[in-house]
């Protein structure tokens, strides 16, 4: 499995943006095959850390508390794209954002995550 991340960019505060995650190689979101994918971030000096994940068919969502209401996390498994739509940003959500996929269900913990992608940068200015 292959993930290419997309979409950074540098953006004022309050301002949107939207990634993308494409997956491909042994690719399938159909159970008991399929992946839940998740987004991470990581800071200049800090740990990566869990940002939003989605379930395998798109039915469950999980925030970490400091994004919700601002983000969305979603997928379109035809596209075998992952999304995460970005609003209201602020500076401390500039970061290297990452996508991740695993088999197991959807986790906050990164070391559960099999597969990433390159990582996309977001810069938010205040």
């Amino acid at each position: 499995v292959q993930l290419q991340a997309s979409g950074g960019g540098l953006v004022q505060a309050g301002g949107s943006l939207r990634l993308s995650c494409a997956a491909s190689g042994q690719w399938s979101s159909s159970y008991p095959l399929g992946y839940d994918l998740a987004w991470f971030r990581q800071a200049p000096g800090k740990e990566r850390e869990f940002v939003a994940a989605v379930s395998r068919a798109g039915g469950s969502t999980y925030y970490t508390d400091s994004v919700k209401g601002r983000f969305t996390i979603s997928r379109d498994n035809a596209k075998n794209t992952v999304y995460l739509q970005m609003n209201s940003l602020e500076p401390a959500d500039t970061a290297v954002y990452y996508c991740a996929a695993r088999r197991g269900g959807p986790s906050f913990r990164r070391e559960l995550y099999a597969y990433w992608g390159q990582g996309t940068q977001v810069t938010v200015s205040s």
